[in-house]
């Protein structure tokens, strides 16, 4: 019943399909219509597109390396105090007593020789190894 019309008029579900039609149709005429644009703003235009372009392969290419060194594990044995401090909760202290008990077999010799706390451990045990 919704479909049909009454008494000539067009039925709702018609006038609802070109209520939405009739927008999208014009919208992709617009879209479609050609810019007069002159040469000068397309290379500005091209220019910007390129600088932007490469800001962000750079903050790519950057992110890359960081995720790598995130990923590297830290040989507890050879690492330098630097290093070590790298790894989250390690201070100046902790480095200092990591390197003055090596060498370690496992770097669960840590915990087990009372460097450093469990929950310490627990924070970095994928960030190191004993090589």
């Amino acid at each position: 019943m919704l479909g049909q019309s009454l008494g000539g008029l067009p039925g709702i579900q018609t006038v609802m399909r070109f209520a939405v039609l009739l927008p999208l149709t014009l919208i992709a005429f617009t879209g479609c219509t050609a810019h007069d644009r002159s040469p000068d703003e397309i290379r500005e235009q091209t220019a910007r597109a390129t600088s932007t372009a490469a800001r962000d392969a750079k903050a790519a290419a950057q992110g890359v390396v960081e995720g790598l060194k995130q990923q590297r594990t830290i040989n507890i044995n050879r690492a330098s105090a630097g290093d070590l401090k790298s790894l989250p909760g390690i201070d100046d202290d902790t480095a200092r007593r990591i390197i003055d008990h090596r060498p370690y077999s496992d770097s669960e010799d840590l915990v087990k020789r009372h460097v450093i706390s469990r929950a310490e451990y627990d924070r970095i045990a994928g960030k190191i190894e004993a090589r």
